[in-house]
């Protein structure tokens, strides 16, 4: 069969395209909200509230420079005490996090600000704040995520994406991209950077400089679907029928019939 022989968009029926059409607009704007996420979640850890490769190296490897309560506090949590009981949580953090003075200075910090979601019966997930032992655990050298918690993300991450790229592909594939190389690698290369991204979150554990891979393999991917999603719903709306598939017209599946697109 000739390359140029691809069932195009223009050629499907009107009800395919309209499903083509909303799955690409929730998955873009589902898109956008994953990368919101991703920056409330880890811009700040520095101290800097932009994103950047040290929010990630603190987020995978810890940051030897300071606590866990620390760096959430200067990072996601900062809008959570206001700032003079941040420092009193700082002053006591860089004076040695001494236990005798948890119960009467910081745990009713705590329990004003924190407990609401730092409790097991709010979210077994986080740091439990409501105990003297729960506050000295974020009181220690901030090590990162755990390895335990690295395989949770990772399996919904590699099974959720996979899942999301394989649709907006197959969709893709319908589009008319020459030279034919650009379009696989389109395709292929979201799946390729997943894996270099999860295999970083572990990497940079070993060396910090993995967090960069993280931000490459984000941007590749961000730059694929983009390019995917735009292409697809230029060529399933907007743009002209390219010549070349015009040209093959009688040899492609009449799947655009005006009995079919009532369809």
């Amino acid at each position: 069969m000739n390359s140029t022989h691809i069932v195009h968009f223009r050629y499907l029926p009107m009800s395919v395209r309209v499903l083509f059409t909303m799955v690409l607009l929730t998955f873009g704007l589902a898109y956008l909200m994953a990368m919101i996420q991703v920056y409330e979640s880890h811009a700040g850890k520095d101290g800097d509230p932009m994103l950047s490769g040290k929010d990630l190296m603190i987020a995978y490897s810890g940051n030897p420079e300071g606590t866990k309560l620390e760096t959430a506090l200067r990072g996601p949590m900062s809008d959570m005490l206001p700032p003079e009981k941040k420092k009193i949580v700082f002053d006591w953090l860089h004076d040695g996090a001494k236990p005798e003075l948890i119960e009467g200075t910081i745990k009713p910090i705590m329990d004003e600000h924190c407990i609401a979601c730092h409790a097991p019966e709010a979210n077994p997930h986080l740091p439990n704040l409501t105990t003297i032992e729960g506050i000295q655990a974020v009181a220690q050298r901030d090590t990162g995520m755990t390895i335990a918690t690295l395989v949770r993300v990772s399996h919904i991450h590699l099974f959720s994406i996979t899942f999301i790229f394989f649709i907006v592909g197959y969709i893709f594939t319908h589009a008319y991209v020459r030279p034919v190389w650009l379009k696989c690698v389109l395709i292929a290369a979201p799946f390729a950077v997943l894996i270099t991204d999860v295999a970083s979150w572990y990497l940079t554990k070993v060396w910090a400089g993995f967090a960069w891979v993280v931000i490459a393999s984000g941007i590749v991917m961000g730059i694929s679907f983009t390019a995917m999603w735009v292409i697809s719903m230029w060529q399933m709306w907007l743009g002209p029928i390219p010549q070349a598939v015009k040209a093959s017209e009688g040899r492609l599946p009449r799947l655009g019939t005006s009995a079919q697109m009532a369809s």
